[in-house]
């Protein structure tokens, strides 16, 4: 069974007008990476997760989780 990291990456970017691009550069990542974990076909190790915490300026449990965050609206 595989684990699942569920994440609010799509949210954040959008809340802050950041292209899927812009975070891959900021990151040092390839574009498709950003679109691979916001799509939960990827999860990521866990110095990639705290980097995008960091760029995100929150703490890292804000973006990721083992279980599906809730729906907004």
């Amino acid at each position: 069974m595989a684990e699942t990291v569920h994440n609010r990456i799509a949210m954040l970017r959008a809340e802050r007008k950041v292209s899927r691009r812009e975070l891959a550069d900021a990151l040092g990542v390839h574009y498709q990476t950003i679109g691979y974990l916001e799509r939960g076909e990827y999860s990521p190790s866990l110095h990639l997760a705290l980097r995008i915490a960091a760029h995100f300026e929150v703490p890292v449990e804000v973006i990721f989780s083992t279980e599906p965050f809730p729906r907004i609206g």
